[in-house]
């Protein structure tokens, strides 16, 4: 075969460092753009963003080089550096170390995109640990829950 076809759809989700509730309006809206940005880059597709004041949720299509590690660690390295930098957020901003990525199909993409778009709805009833606990859970991902941070 001449030519590689992928279609490699990631739901990824992470926080901010300590869970530091930093991403309030008006600047979630301009970072939620930057990141679109930062993806675009890559000639990637942010299919849709969301989150709460301490993570956030990107739904996205990549293409198979940078990988996955690399296109998440740009993303985080990037936006951590424009909020520090251009809009000077106080105080210094972090992500985690760390993130939670899962493969999406095609057919699923509507759901993945409400769930996100529903996060403060969604996050009235539960908490973050208790949504990232439930996703590593179904997707049968082993963790340690000593290592989630509250």
């Amino acid at each position: 075969m001449a030519d590689t076809f992928t279609n490699l759809i990631y739901h990824i989700i992470f926080s901010t460092k300590n869970r530091e509730p930093l991403i309030e309006e008006p600047i979630r809206q301009r970072l939620y753009e930057y990141i679109g940005g930062i993806i675009r880059s890559e000639k990637g597709t942010l299919l849709e963003v969301g989150g709460m004041p301490d993570h956030i949720h990107l739904l996205t299509r990549f293409r198979p080089t940078p990988g996955l590690p690399d296109m998440v660690k740009s993303i985080k390295s990037s936006s951590s550096k424009w909020l520090n930098q251009d809009v000077r957020l106080t105080p210094k901003f972090a992500w985690q170390t760390g993130y939670g990525a899962f493969t999406v199909s095609e057919s699923q993409i509507p759901g993945v995109q409400r769930y996100i778009r529903n996060q403060a709805k969604h996050h009235a009833r539960r908490s973050f640990k208790d949504e990232l606990i439930t996703l590593l859970r179904k997707n049968g991902i082993e963790f340690d829950e000593r290592y989630l941070l509250d």
